[in-house]
């Protein structure tokens, strides 16, 4: 750093050219620069960390002992073709499937327009009957 402090004894030439750099106001403007980085970057970063589901559209055959669930938009239970009046009798039923070694695969179709209510009742009876292997069948994007 240079620093003028007045006439020094033995020059005579005051306007002698300085040949070092003045690095302090560079310091200032580094300095600055850290403190900004430092208060912004724990605001562009906090958020929850979250591992988020990543997205896989595999083609699976359906197996012939795959078990097919479907809710319609009106919230009807079909387990294949046949209608399921209650989810109770739903976890009766598949409480037969839930005892086989090993268990088949379970595979609930719900309607796009139908409440989340009704897949969330055959989950539940899913879950109660102590199916461990559960898919849901959706539409490809186009």
């Amino acid at each position: 750093m240079a620093m003028n402090l007045g006439p020094t004894l033995g020059t005579q030439d005051d306007d002698e050219v300085m040949g070092t750099i003045n690095t302090t106001p560079l310091v200032d403007v580094m300095l600055v620069l850290l403190i900004i980085f430092l208060i912004t970057i724990p605001v562009v970063t906090t958020s929850i960390k979250v591992d988020l589901p990543k997205e896989q559209n595999v083609v699976r055959q359906a197996k012939p002992e795959t078990v097919v669930i479907s809710v319609n938009q009106a919230g009807q239970i079909y387990l294949y073709d046949t209608p399921v009046k209650t989810p109770a009798e739903l976890v009766e039923r598949l409480k037969k499937f839930a005892a086989m070694k090993p268990q088949p695969d379970v595979q609930i179709r719900g309607d796009a327009q139908s409440a989340f209510e009704s897949v969330g009742r055959v989950m539940y009876a899913v879950q109660r009957a102590g199916i461990t292997q559960v898919g849901f069948i959706t539409d490809p994007a186009r």
